[in-house]
């Protein structure tokens, strides 16, 4: 992939040594759909999920619980006040922002008045609008504060555990991020947010699903557009991001975990859904394509 040499977005928030403790605190609206998730007859699957990004990540399962819940104060979140990156994770952080600036300059062609996102960089933990959360939760994006948050150490992650490396498998997953971003401007992610506690577990999940293959068909739109106006892909640049796209998905995390696939538990699709949707984006560029919710066939 050739990034280097090209703009760097002025959208970032380097937080690397910060620590996240304090500022989150305690996220009380998602105690209560926890519980029920733990208590219900996926509640043993969803764990060996947390066991799965724990082995991934080299974290505790208990950091991921205290993430999704928001901290609930500054115990296991410290501050590294002499915080030294090292010369491939500074590449990385480089290598970050230049992705971001292209997904920058692809989005503000295709949405009118296009709002575009922060990339928080951190170590360790972070504080976010959506709480708390430790490296073992992995990259995500907040709604509340427009922020994708990524540590960098994710990313060689995927390549020594999932096996899943290289620049533009790195790239999907900013890509992705900000597809949710862009679902999160259309007002996507609130119609989805709004259905909790109002429908079935199983239908939760359901549209889950489609949300975030919809972000997976929305980085492919990226990669498209991307490729047309800088040409930075490269051969075998296309199958690092299915490569990615396969190693995280559903049934295959699920079967690592506990041996056992369970689709009604499914919040991000299965490896093929995912790789498909990617592709799709990848291969039209075509923003009308990309209505997951209607699609009969995932």
């Amino acid at each position: 992939m050739k990034w280097q040499g090209r703009r760097q977005s002025s959208n970032v928030d380097d937080r690397r040594g910060q620590g996240g403790g304090s500022g989150g605190g305690f996220n009380p609206l998602l105690i209560g759909p926890l519980i029920k998730i733990l208590f219900s007859k996926t509640g043993l699957v969803i764990i060996g999920l947390f066991l799965a990004i724990s082995f991934i990540t080299g974290n505790n399962p208990l950091s991921l619980l205290g993430g999704l819940l928001g901290g609930g104060g500054s115990q296991g979140f410290t501050t590294e006040t002499n915080y030294t990156p090292t010369a491939e994770e500074e590449e990385m952080a480089q290598f970050s922002s230049t992705i971001l600036a292209d997904t920058e300059d692809v989005w503000n062609q295709l949405i009118e008045d296009y709002r575009e996102p922060t990339l928080v960089l951190f170590t360790g933990s972070v504080s976010s609008a959506c709480g708390n959360a430790s490296s073992s939760t992995g990259p995500f994006y907040c709604p509340a504060d427009e922020k994708l948050y990524i540590d960098l150490s994710f990313f060689e992650d995927m390549e020594t555990k999932l096996r899943a490396g290289g620049d533009f498998a790195y790239a999907y997953v900013i890509a992705h991020e900000v597809g949710h971003h862009i679902q999160k401007i259309m007002g996507i992610t609130d119609q989805v947010h709004s259905l909790r506690g109002q429908v079935s577990e199983k239908e939760y999940n359901q549209n889950s699903v489609r949300l975030e293959l919809q972000a997976d068909f929305l980085a492919g739109v990226w990669a498209h557009h991307s490729q047309r106006s800088s040409a930075m892909m490269e051969a075998g640049d296309l199958e690092e991001a299915l490569n990615a796209a396969n190693a995280i998905g559903d049934d295959r995390l699920q079967k690592q975990a506990t041996g056992r696939v369970v689709p009604d538990s499914f919040t991000h699709g299965t490896s093929a859904q995912r790789m498909k949707w990617f592709k799709k984006g990848f291969e039209t560029g075509d923003l009308r394509q990309g209505d997951t919710f209607s699609a009969r066939d995932l």
